[in-house]
């Protein structure tokens, strides 16, 4: 088994694609701006983030259709350098919600959300540095 993305049920779909796209700089695979999916990738790694328009979802499961509310998931992005990530992408438009700060003796991270209000956690692994 491997897995192949964590995908993200969306209402604003074209604001979500400009978020992780042109915020956290990941890059699309097909460049469907208008949905109803696409999976982003960072520059390194196998892991991907995919966004999927919710209204398409309800067609095929109708408990979807109800407002969504809360936080329903946690997207993890691993960067070498948290406070340089940081500070580029709250120049372009991204407001962090809590961080850089150690979260454990081993890690730093910082928590910010996309459009949708999901949850994102930036982590710099501190074991990794030399």
């Amino acid at each position: 088994m491997e897995l192949a993305q964590v995908r993200l049920l969306v209402t604003d779909f074209a604001a979500c694609y400009r978020f992780y796209a042109d915020v956290l700089g990941l890059k699309p695979q097909s460049g469907a701006a208008a949905g109803p999916y696409e999976k982003f990738s960072p520059a390194t790694g196998s892991a991907g983030i995919a966004l999927q328009d919710r209204a398409m979802m309800t067609g095929i499961l109708q408990e979807l259709g109800g407002t969504a509310s809360g936080h329903r998931s946690l997207v993890v992005l691993r960067v070498d350098d948290l406070d340089a990530y940081c500070a580029e992408i709250t120049g372009r438009g991204a407001d962090l919600v809590h961080g850089p700060a150690p979260m454990t003796d081993r890690m730093r991270v910082a928590h910010l959300k996309d459009p949708e209000g999901n949850l994102v956690e930036l982590q710099e692994w501190l074991l990794l540095r030399t």
